[in-house]
């Protein structure tokens, strides 16, 4: 069964693609229509203010005609050189405003410059053809934006005028309020800033909310990812977890059932196989001996057979136990529960189960391990797979010889350690030693599960086991265990 593991991968980046390709095009644009009326706005909101300006103005001048028509803007002239000499801080909207900044100019009946509030070199200029003043003469609303330098689109002015009338409602002149646009600059480019530091802060928020979407989706498909992959290579990992997300839950937890079923099913099969492979030797022998016990023999004779029917039905149990105790642990994904384990009463333990099996053969058998030393996991099935190598050990050790039992702790890792002086390790043995009911044992006469339990145990310790040649001779075999 193959898994197409880059898929989600790909998915991702085109999904991660296409949201950040559509939120940018909105943000975009966005700012393009906000910016691009800001700027009208704002010099419609001027404007409007020149407009009463410019009438109230007018209408001061009316009031102030004399009989010949003259106009007297001496007194709007000194109302607005003293009001620039007043000191004063205006915020508005946060930006400070310090003087003024309008200005404006006088013309007759004719459209001649009589007076310029800024400007006096404009005086005794005709702006007649100016659209402010054209329109004003005409008694229309007049209104112009015209740069002072041409070539520099930041040097525009707003002009806006209104007619002076004399008493029997004839024109008389023009007064034009003007302002000059890169004033309202400042303004401008702070509301753009404003903009765009909203815009960055909503773009933040949905990014954030986009990120935490799809760790919340993306990562829990990562890990699955990752599962399918080890159960591909033929491990057994522990089950990833997924968060509380439903939609990867139900994946995983779907994922998990076909992955039951299928090992279930390989599981029965290759063990029924396996079991019946193994059975046939002991159960040939004992029928064997079972027939020729049917016959007359002397006694001595009889007694080996019995011995022999003995032994192959205690082989055919130890074969069925151990594919029992072999079965449950490869059921399991991961260990339920992990206990603190004190390395050195672990090695009591085991060292007073294999006792007599050392005495027997006259064996000593020496334990190096630091007291403090500790490790997690099941101590019941560490001390099982640390008997298993030492029945290993003490089968191929000579007589009166020693076997060693250490720990030791390096780069964050426990190694349990179990070392003989027997005659070491085959290549072949080295290659195969692992595999089911593969027996290193003389004639056989082992169930050949030892060594894959200890492999069992160590990889749901999430750790690893090794056999080696020493090389002062004998053979090593470790568990590697994380701290």
């Amino acid at each position: 069964m193959k898994f197409n593991l880059k898929a989600p991968m790909r998915i991702t980046r085109i999904v991660v693609f296409l949201v950040v390709y559509i939120t940018g095009l909105g943000f975009y644009s966005l700012y393009r229509n906000l910016t691009s009326e800001l700027e009208d706005q704002t010099f419609q909101a001027t404007e409007e203010s020149l407009v009463d300006t410019a009438h109230i103005f007018a209408a001061q001048l009316e009031s102030q005609l004399s009989e010949t028509d003259k106009i007297p803007y001496q007194s709007i002239h000194q109302a607005l050189t003293k009001a620039k000499e007043h000191q004063f801080k205006a915020n508005i909207f946060g930006m400070e405003k310090t003087q003024i900044g309008c200005n404006f100019y006088i013309t007759g009946a004719d459209g001649i410059i009589i007076h310029d509030s800024s400007h006096p070199e404009r005086i005794g200029k005709n702006f007649s053809l100016y659209n402010d003043v054209l329109l004003a003469l005409k008694d229309e609303y007049a209104v112009r934006s015209s740069r002072d330098d041409e070539d520099n689109s930041k040097s525009s002015v707003l002009y806006v005028a209104a007619p002076i009338k004399n008493a029997e409602e004839d024109i008389v002149g023009v007064i034009s309020v003007y302002k000059a646009q890169n004033d309202l600059r400042p303004f401008i480019d702070k509301r753009h800033r404003s903009i765009l530091i909203s815009l960055a802060l909503i773009g933040t928020g949905i990014a954030a909310f986009t990120i935490a979407v799809f760790i919340w989706l993306f990562r829990p498909l990562g890990r699955l990812t990752n599962y399918a992959r080890a159960i591909t290579r033929g491990e057994r990992p522990q089950y990833p977890k997924l968060g509380k997300g439903r939609e990867a839950n139900t994946l995983g937890k779907a994922l998990r059932d076909m992955r039951a079923s299928l090992d279930g099913r390989r599981y029965m099969e290759q063990y029924t196989q396996m079991l019946t492979h193994e059975l046939k030797s002991p159960l040939a022998a004992i029928q064997g001996a079972s027939e020729l016990l049917e016959e007359d023999m002397p006694d001595h004779q009889r007694d080996k057979f019995l011995r022999n029917i003995r032994q192959e039905t205690q082989r055919s149990t130890d074969i069925i136990d151990g594919l029992l105790k072999l079965s449950h642990l490869e059921a399991k994904d991961s260990l339920l529960q992990r206990q603190p384990i004190v390395v050195s009463s672990l090695f009591s333990e085991v060292n007073e189960f294999v006792k007599t099996r050392l005495t027997t053969k006259q064996l000593t058998l020496e334990i190096c391990c630091p007291e403090t030393l500790k490790t997690h996991g099941d101590a019941m099935m560490l001390e099982t797979a640390l008997v298993n190598l030492l029945e290993n050990a003490i089968e191929f050790s000579p007589e009166k010889s020693v076997i060693h039992l250490s720990a030791s702790e390096s780069d964050g890792k426990i190694v349990l350690s179990v070392m003989d002086h027997g005659p070491g390790l085959a290549p072949f043995v080295k290659e195969r030693a692992f595999e089911h009911f593969f027996s290193m044992r003389e004639n056989s006469k082992g169930s050949g599960l030892g060594l894959v339990f200890v492999k069992e145990v160590a990889k749901l310790h999430a750790g690893s086991v090794s056999l080696e040649n020493h090389h002062s001779g004998g053979a090593v075999a470790s568990i590697t265990l994380p701290r």
